[in-house]
């Protein structure tokens, strides 16, 4: 037997396996390091923009002021959505959750944004441009409009007077955000807008190495991202505090979890075996916004669960993850639950499309091996004789 295909190799969910060559970014599950074509994301979070950070993943270099400008404005011009695309999503059922939502209309986006030619190595840069363009562009416009046209309200038209984060809240709410809202929006866009070889990022290369046009790919990589294990963790964070519901349950809670093996949401990491930079930074943004908005008992509970699983789960590297704390911030906002996730695809877009050019320009299609483990030998039973 081939060693391909050799049990001894086998990894489950591909655990510890390289399966591509990638400059986009980088972590140190040890130190607890996340860095973005080798930048802090610390530092990227205190100096940078979604913007900028959209385009150093993209692009593999920060942007002179010039390009920098030219590449806002031109986001700025793409927020829009054809008018189908709304009539469509008018049809959608109340109850859709937002993510199979942004799934179905990034998909359909793929109808009217064609590439001729098909998906090739020898694609033109500015088609490329224009993917990034579109797709950077076109998902809070695309989340914020579901999510009020699902409570019968009109969707918002895009400002391109206002920053990313500033217009998708704005679209969200009809208000423009305080500086402050805008910033703390702004820096959770660039902690989620990359992070490794993890499913989503997978999903988008594997679809993309099979030629189907980008659309296709970012689709496919929302699927992905609307998993429990995935995105949709940071609902389950929400919904553990709410359970807990004061400081007082919180230990007969944990405890009581422990004891059957349970996990406990927003906890643990397959890489980090510290605390996640990330949730470092959304504890701070938190922290931030109290001092606008004024604190809650359920940060406080958080910050019990954290000391909680310090003293009896720390030596296992079971700490924070990003989805620890990125819930409350976003319930600080007022934004609803569901769009916790859809908020994340926003973010990882840019991380996903970098990615895209890489595979884009590997140009070999996915085909891994399986380990056979059914019956062998067998001959057909004609349907009289079978028992």
């Amino acid at each position: 037997m081939a060693a391909s295909s050799d049990i001894s190799c086998y990894s489950p969910g591909l655990a510890g396996i390289p399966v591509a060559e990638s400059g986009v970014s980088t972590i140190d599950g040890q130190k607890g390091i996340l860095a973005y074509r080798g930048i802090d994301i610390e530092e990227l979070a205190e100096k940078s923009s979604f913007e900028e950070t959209s385009y150093l993943l993209i692009y593999g270099n920060l942007p002179t002021a010039n390009e920098l400008a030219a590449f806002d404005a031109e986001l700025r011009l793409h927020r829009r959505i054809k008018f189908r695309i709304r009539d469509m999503m008018k049809c959608f059922p109340e109850s859709a959750h937002p993510m199979d939502s942004l799934q179905t209309c990034i998909a359909v986006l793929g109808m009217f944004y064609p590439i001729e030619d098909g998906l090739n190595q020898k694609l033109e840069e500015h088609e490329i441009r224009k993917v990034y363009l579109r797709l950077i562009a076109k998902l809070p416009t695309l989340v914020a409009a579901h999510a009020r046209m699902r409570k019968g309200d009109d969707p918002i038209q895009p400002r391109d007077d206002l920053s990313h984060a500033a217009n998708f809240l704005y679209m969200l709410t009809g208000r423009e955000p305080s500086p402050l809202a805008e910033r703390i929006m702004d820096v959770a866009l660039i902690v989620h807008a990359e992070h490794t070889m993890n499913a989503s990022t997978f999903s988008t290369m594997v679809v993309a190495s099979s030629q189907a046009d980008p659309y296709s790919s970012i689709s496919a990589a929302v699927g992905s991202l609307s998993g429990a294990l995935h995105g949709g963790a940071n609902e389950d964070v929400l919904r553990m505090l709410d359970e807990i519901g004061s400081l007082e349950n919180a230990e007969k809670y944990l405890t009581e979890k422990l004891a059957k093996k349970e996990k406990i949401a927003g906890l643990g990491h397959r890489i980090y075996k510290t605390k996640d930079p990330r949730a470092t930074l959304l504890q701070k943004l938190y922290i931030d916004l109290t001092k606008e908005l004024g604190t809650d008992p359920t940060y406080e509970i958080a910050r019990y669960i954290e000391q909680f699983s310090k003293d009896t789960l720390g030596k296992k590297g079971v700490c924070p993850n990003v989805d620890f704390y990125s819930g409350i911030v976003y319930r600080k906002l007022g934004i609803e639950t569901d769009l916790f996730t859809p908020i994340f695809a926003i973010s990882r877009v840019s991380g996903w499309l970098a990615h895209w050019k890489e595979q884009l320009m590997a140009g070999r299609i996915y085909r891994p091996m399986q380990i056979y483990n059914g019956k062998t030998n067998q001959t057909y039973i004609p349907i009289e004789k079978r028992g």
